[in-house]
């Protein structure tokens, strides 16, 4: 099994060629400054010093993930960065003297003794030497923790990027499969059938203005289907014409037996919906609910807002659902998809029994107004 290379790992493996140059740097000023050949425990410490970053790297990512510079916490998050900054210029320093100090009581013992007996006592004078190094590397740590928590940003906003554009891809596969859909839906020969029964059925009973107006609703739903663009979201009045216009046609082919109501308040029309979202629940509701009942039923939709929330829900009082239940077909799953690659964890859709019989669909995506002209745009 091939494991996946993550951020942090890149970026902890490209410390190691700063501590490969820092030690030909050193070889090179050799000859072209004639200074003293280095040693190996300063060639050692050359290269380690730089890869102790390579070290605490993973934690710098872990800290970005955690605490990422984003609105509305941007001032906060700077503080809490730059406190990390100064703890990691302090770790990079300390680590590195004990890095120094390992080596010599290793290999050179009478380097660090020189340290050690210039002040009054072993600990003050490593005191003193520890401090001194970490004000002399507090700038360039600075800069280097904020070089990579910056690159550990950049990742993050191209991983979720990347992410967002598989997202909004899906979403557009969704809404076009959900567009031919309700086309099917609507023109599959037995609707039609049923439909073109209904406008023979008026001629014959001499109701011209009846079948006239069928034909009306039946070309509305197709031009309303066919008509709208490639946007994800629609006005929630556009899509209540839709049903308005798909419940018709139902209501004159069973004018006994379907009953619809829509209680929606006339503020809530300007809200963005999910396109065909509303018209797929509805569709449900009838098929798998109403149709299955000789005595037929009501379909009731009602919207209102809850604090940031629009909540749109379909009742029905048909054949109803067991708890656990589904209703068959992909349209509520796809329904599903859209809403989580559009609004995250704040869509959902749940679908449950009814209260007295039936089932009752609740759809609750967050408020936004739309206006008309971003849904006649898109087309």
């Amino acid at each position: 099994m091939r494991t996946r290379i993550k951020p942090w790992m890149f970026v902890a493996a490209i410390w190691v060629w700063p501590a490969i140059f820092n030690v030909v740097e050193r070889l090179v000023q050799v000859r072209l400054s004639g200074w003293d050949r280095p040693s190996a425990i300063d060639l050692i410490f050359s290269a380690g010093d730089w890869l102790i970053y390579a070290l605490v790297t993973p934690v710098i990512f872990r800290i970005t993930n955690r605490w990422p510079v984003v609105r509305p916490h941007v001032r906060q998050r700077i503080l809490i960065h730059l406190g990390f900054a100064l703890l990691f210029c302090f770790v990079w320093a300390t680590a590195g003297k004990a890095l120094q100090f390992g080596l010599g009581a290793l290999f050179a013992p009478e380097r660090l003794s020189k340290v050690v007996s210039t002040g009054a006592s072993p600990g003050a004078a490593l005191a003193r030497d520890v401090a001194s190094w970490i004000l002399t590397t507090l700038p360039f740590g600075m800069v280097v923790y904020t070089t990579v928590a910056g690159m550990a940003h950049a990742f993050t906003y191209f991983v979720e990027a990347r992410d967002r554009d598989v997202q909004l891809a899906r979403v557009s596969e969704q809404l076009t499969a959900a567009r031919y859909a309700t086309l099917q839906a609507q023109l599959n020969p037995h609707f039609l059938f049923n439909t073109l029964n209904t406008i023979a059925v008026f001629v014959r009973d001499g109701d011209r203005t009846g079948a006239v107006r069928i034909v009306e609703q039946l070309s509305s739903i197709l031009r309303r289907t066919l008509g709208r663009g490639p946007s994800n979201e629609v006005q929630f009045g556009e899509e209540i014409e839709l049903v308005d216009t798909y419940l018709a046609i139902e209501r004159a082919r069973f004018p006994d037996r379907l009953r619809a109501e829509i209680r929606v308040p006339q503020v809530l029309l300007r809200a963005a919906v999910p396109s065909f979202a509303l018209q797929h629940l509805v569709e449900n509701a009838i098929r798998h609910g109403i149709a299955k009942r000789d005595a037929g039923g009501t379909v009731t939709v009602i919207a209102a807002r809850t604090d940031d929330s629009l909540v749109i829900t379909v009742e029905d009082d048909g054949a109803g659902i067991g708890p656990g239940d589904v209703r068959p077909g992909h349209g509520i799953a796809n329904t599903r998809e859209r809403l989580a690659a559009l609004y995250g964890a704040d869509g959902s859709l749940e679908i449950a029994p009814r209260a007295g019989g039936g089932t009752i669909a609740t759809l609750r995506i967050p408020y936004r107004e739309m206006a008309r002209e971003e849904t006649d745009a898109a087309r």
